[in-house]
């Protein structure tokens, strides 16, 4: 009887002496092997855009540990529904750690991006791995990003700049439509390009965003479309490099500070037509730029303007017709607050002759807030009224 009472006694106390030497072993073990950090466990780089159900956890990272030291991960790995790890950590003996140990509620038991609306980006919060949802603005700005170097047999195609990796060799003879990006650039104008290039020149074919607001790591131009869609695309398109880029917008509203106005009036020495035709082609230079807080922009680069005969002139040629409508953009800007213009002057001359009207002119918004340019024009001929205005984005 006294046996029978003592054994129950003794593997009690077996027992505890097990679990206190196996939780004196777990913490050695800890002391000797820390903690796996979240970033550690990642299928992309902290910093990196993601998408609401894109994989941003590589489970094959995920470090196992003995079950006997953290027994409370197999309830985690419940609350997770996987129950194949605890059946393989079961038999095995050891368990990979749970998510939820590393990850936070922005990332779902299954190592998937979940509960934010538009772009996020990867980050680390404390010990937790976190997406960051995007700000209400999120604007970053136009890079050189995909090269082409002349070589003394055709051209280097290296994505990262000029230093980065040579994606592909294209010899003179096979430079056509199939062998050069031609987002940017067309095949006549690189053709151009190359026939007056030394070897080393290079000329950028694509381009992408860097340098985030938010922090978030650059966004090659084969992202660009998926993380911010082809609106952005159109818009990088049509601005010069180092051109700020609003890549998203959240919920804002839209407020007018101010709108100024123009008449263009007639000049017939200089061919009101081409004054008219110049003075649409400003406005639609310049509408619905936006201008980041504490950023500039220029204009669109790619608008053409019609060349007028005057004797001032450097080759007796000038875009008459832009100084009504930059002195519309002057108005609205400064009346709103903000500085004036680069490249644009006090004065009915508010253009210099030798001045580009679009990425000769750059506007600086001092606010805390971004702001769009609106551009438009009424009438025709001498007639023509040209309308400037600035918005508030909040």
């Amino acid at each position: 009887m006294r046996r029978s009472l003592l054994n129950p006694i003794l593997a009690f106390v077996v027992l505890i002496i097990l679990i206190i030497s196996f939780n004196y072993v777990g913490n050695t073990i800890d002391n000797y092997f820390p903690a796996q950090k979240p970033e550690e466990i990642t299928s992309m780089s902290i910093g990196d855009t993601v998408l609401t159900g894109m994989k941003v956890i590589d489970d094959a990272k995920i470090r196992k540990v003995p079950v006997i030291y953290h027994p409370e991960y197999l309830m985690s790995l419940f609350q997770e529904e996987k129950y194949l790890p605890i059946i393989n950590g079961l038999l095995t003996g050891a368990l990979e750690t749970p998510i939820s140990q590393m990850a936070s509620g922005s990332i779902s038991p299954q190592g998937v991006a979940q509960g934010f609306e538009g772009p996020g980006f990867l980050s680390v919060k404390g010990q937790q791995l976190v997406v960051n949802p995007p700000q209400t603005f999120v604007w970053a700005y136009k890079t050189g990003y995909t090269v082409g170097v002349k070589t003394e047999n055709g051209v280097e195609i290296r994505n990262g700049g000029t230093s980065g990796k040579v994606i592909k060799e294209v010899a003179e003879s096979d430079i056509n439509n199939n062998t050069i990006p031609q987002d940017y650039v067309s095949i006549t104008t690189f053709k151009n390009w190359y026939n007056k290039a030394n070897v080393g020149n290079y000329i950028y074919l694509d381009y992408s965003l860097a340098g985030f607001n938010d922090g978030r790591n650059q966004v090659t131009p084969d992202q660009i479309e998926t993380f911010f869609g082809e609106s952005v695309v159109t818009y990088m398109k049509n601005y010069p490099g180092g051109s700020p880029v609003m890549a998203y917008m959240g919920n804002h509203t839209e407020n007018v500070t101010i709108t100024y106005s123009q008449s263009l009036g007639s000049y017939p020495e200089y061919g009101d037509y081409s004054r008219a035709y110049n003075a649409k082609a400003f406005a639609m230079a310049w509408n619905g730029t936006i201008i980041p807080p504490k950023t500039g922009s220029s204009g669109k680069e790619n608008i053409g303007f019609d060349p007028c005969p005057d004797p001032n002139a450097t080759g007796g040629y000038a875009t008459h017709g832009v100084c009504p409508a930059a002195r519309a953009l002057r108005g609205a800007t400064t009346g709103s607050g903000l500085p004036l213009p680069s490249g644009i002057l006090w004065g009915e001359l508010s253009v210099a002759y030798d001045t580009s009207p679009t990425v000769g002119v750059k506007v600086y918004n001092t606010n805390d807030y971004p702001i769009k340019i609106v551009m438009w024009t009424e009438g025709s001929g001498a007639g023509l009224v040209v309308y400037g205005r600035v918005v508030k984005l909040t």
